[in-house]
């Protein structure tokens, strides 16, 4: 029991990481599905409430990792609003910043023959490839520019 955890206190940060990235990923898709229900009333092209409620559920998805990520991921405790703005500003350029790589790497990777299917979809090969570079440089990014200081 001792050494199990001392495995998790040596990696608690990554640990902590992956298990509030699956969290995320919940919020992600379980808002994406409320707001297709809400705003399915009002919007009735469904390419235009697909990406009405696939923005929210991203909007959603970055703060709930932002608020995790500061307090039990990378334990930054500082609640100074210029320190929050700081690491909220910057959290959600390196967000955007990966989204658009995931944006442009997925079909990238398709069109240089990465097209190949997983369970029956096509390209989902070139879509785990490039979520797996895109959690890693996340992780990456906040810890050595979001969340450097943790006072």
């Amino acid at each position: 029991m001792e050494k199990l955890k001392g495995l998790f206190l040596k990696y608690k940060e990554i640990i902590m990481y992956l298990i509030f990235g699956v969290l995320t990923t919940l919020v992600s898709w379980g808002s994406y599905a409320l707001f297709e229900v809400i705003f399915g009333i009002i919007i009735a092209n469904s390419i235009v409430l697909s990406s009405v409620a696939n923005v929210l559920s991203w909007i959603c998805a970055v703060l709930f990792a932002f608020i995790t990520n500061k307090l039990w991921v990378f334990e930054s405790k500082s609640f100074k609003s210029d320190v929050i703005f700081k690491e909220m500003a910057s959290f959600v350029g390196s967000r955007l910043a990966t989204g658009v790589l995931e944006w442009v790497g997925v079909p990238l990777l398709m069109l240089i023959g990465l097209n190949q299917s997983i369970f029956g979809i096509e390209g989902m090969v070139a879509k785990v490839i490039v979520s797996v570079v895109v959690v890693i440089l996340n992780y990456v990014l906040s810890k050595l520019f979001v969340f450097k200081n943790k006072k």
